[in-house]
């Protein structure tokens, strides 16, 4: 009786160890923390300043304050705050104007860039520039910004233009047109043709990875495993990529996709 007592404990010793390591973060201590400016993702011929960007630059090559991340034939991917991805499409750039979690500033000065925020704190102020004009993101949603249409639109969630001294907000499924020479107003637009296009379809398609990867590795931070450390990024090394992992409950992505918590 006693020797099936310690065999059962040994047992149990080893199957707790094994999920211990198992819950484990592989790089997770090994690999940079994401912070706002991180590429996460490149395909094609894309740029910061004059330095050319592969694949060994993920989740490595930031990009800083006064920096320009530019695409030729290709599309590229920075993390912004927590839950917030800004994703830009070919033949574009965009320039960094402050890269801090409360004050977190893009202008994109040329082409077109999307971004999906899964998640927003009302401490945070993320703006992006066009045209001359800030647009501040108020919701969770998804945004585009157009500089060769001179548009901003809000696909879902809802923005706030400043115009001179004018506030204009944009609800779900409303545009303004930047190049207008009357008071900008927001107004209807068709949403089909916009989800018809490259760069939404890859940014659905990129959502969907990440929001596999958080199913992937949020689980290795049950019960507080090591790493963890709340709501942020979390290096995947599975996906080579960093995903979102909110402090707590689920976080649907504008695409329907979900980021769930240990």
């Amino acid at each position: 009786m006693k020797t099936t007592h310690v065999l059962a404990t040994t047992i149990l010793s080893g199957v707790l160890a094994s999920v211990t390591v198992s819950a484990t973060p592989v790089r997770a201590d090994s690999h940079p923390t994401g912070r706002p400016g991180t590429l996460n993702y490149v395909e094609g011929q894309a740029f910061v300043g004059t330095k050319a960007l592969d694949a060994k630059s993920i989740g490595t090559v930031e990009v800083d304050p006064g920096e320009t991340l530019s695409t030729e034939k290709g599309k590229a991917e920075i993390l912004l705050t927590p839950g917030v991805f800004f994703r830009l499409g070919d033949q574009s750039s965009a320039t960094m104007i402050s890269s801090g979690l409360v004050d977190t500033r893009m202008s994109v000065d040329q082409g077109e860039a999307l971004v999906e925020v899964a998640e927003i704190h009302p401490e945070n102020d993320l703006r992006i520039q066009e045209n001359g004009r800030t647009t501040e993101l108020l919701k969770a949603g998804l945004y585009d910004f157009n500089e060769n249409l001179r548009v901003v639109r809000v696909l879902d969630g809802e923005a706030m233009l400043e115009d001179g001294g004018r506030n204009v907000k944009i609800k779900s499924g409303h545009m303004v047109d930047l190049g207008s020479d009357k008071n900008i107003k927001a107004q209807k637009y068709d949403k089909k043709e916009l989800e018809a296009q490259d760069l939404y379809r890859w940014t659905s398609l990129r959502s969907s990875y990440l929001a596999e990867a958080n199913a992937d590795y949020a689980p290795t931070y049950s019960f507080g495993g090591f790493g963890w450390y709340g709501d942020g990024w979390y290096w995947d090394p599975w996906f080579d990529a960093f995903t979102f992992i909110p402090g707590d409950g689920i976080f649907c992505s504008p695409f329907g996709w979900g980021f769930y918590s240990p």
